[in-house]
């Protein structure tokens, strides 16, 4: 067994078991890798951060394990990190050259634009992910102004993640997302269900029906849900 802790011993929390000068050598080490890293990036053409796309997302992972220890860990060599740091680098930039000169081994590596909504019903296919569920394509949605579904002419979901959103021109009924369901949770009107409303959302897709002889609509035709909510018919604010 080892020697036991010398609890909140002040030397050791700060300094470690290195002499104090190391603190010098750490920040040499850190400006070489820095600057090595730096350098390699530049001469090889890296996109920016807001441009990130797959492989570049796992180059910092990896640069970000490659160099962190040698910085601050004195029994790893400066040569061994810069070597891994090229490696890393290098593969990196050979997957970008390999996937600008064939659009299937792009698709493969940094996936395909999806579509998510059309003519403000929730693609199918969404409903069932475990990418992104409809909370989150709702606050998406909400950060572009979308108030209810039915001004989405169409939504597609980039290969970085981000939410891309088309609005139609004219205005249209749609399944309301404004305010959040969880400030303000929009009526459940049950399939069969008395509806007085003239034009029913299904709660889960955003499928339009109108009511049949006064009652709700059976299950969506779309999605299968069996609960609809009364359709905003237009924007919640334009007459505030």
């Amino acid at each position: 067994m080892g020697e036991p802790v010398d609890v909140f011993d002040l030397q050791r929390m700060l300094l470690g078991d290195q002499p104090p000068f190391f603190l010098l050598e750490i920040v040499v080490r850190t400006l070489i890798v820095y600057a090595y890293t730096l350098v390699l990036l530049r001469l090889l053409g890296s996109r920016t951060i807001g441009q990130l796309s797959t492989v570049e997302f796992l180059l910092v992972i990896a640069l970000g394990s490659a160099v962190g220890d040698v910085m601050f860990y004195p029994d790893v060599p400066l040569l061994h990190s810069l070597i891994v740091i090229t490696v890393v680098v290098v593969a990196n930039k050979l997957l970008d050259i390999v996937m600008s000169r064939s659009k299937r081994a792009e698709h493969m590596i940094d996936g395909t634009p999806r579509e998510a909504i059309r003519d403000g019903v929730i693609a199918k296919w969404l409903l069932s992910s475990t990418a992104l569920s409809t909370r989150e394509l709702f606050q998406l949605l909400r950060h572009a102004g979308v108030e209810h579904l039915g001004q989405v002419a169409g939504a597609y979901i980039e290969p970085d993640g981000v939410l891309t959103v088309y609005r139609h021109k004219d205005e249209r009924p749609g399944l309301p997302i404004a305010p959040p369901w969880e400030v303000e949770e929009p009526p459940k009107i049950p399939a069969g269900s008395k509806a007085a409303q003239n034009l029913l959302a299904c709660r889960r897709c955003g499928t339009l029906a109108e009511p049949e002889q006064g009652r709700a609509p059976p299950p969506c035709s779309a999605c299968g849900h069996d609960v609809w909510t009364p359709a905003r018919e237009q924007d919640a604010y334009k007459d505030t």
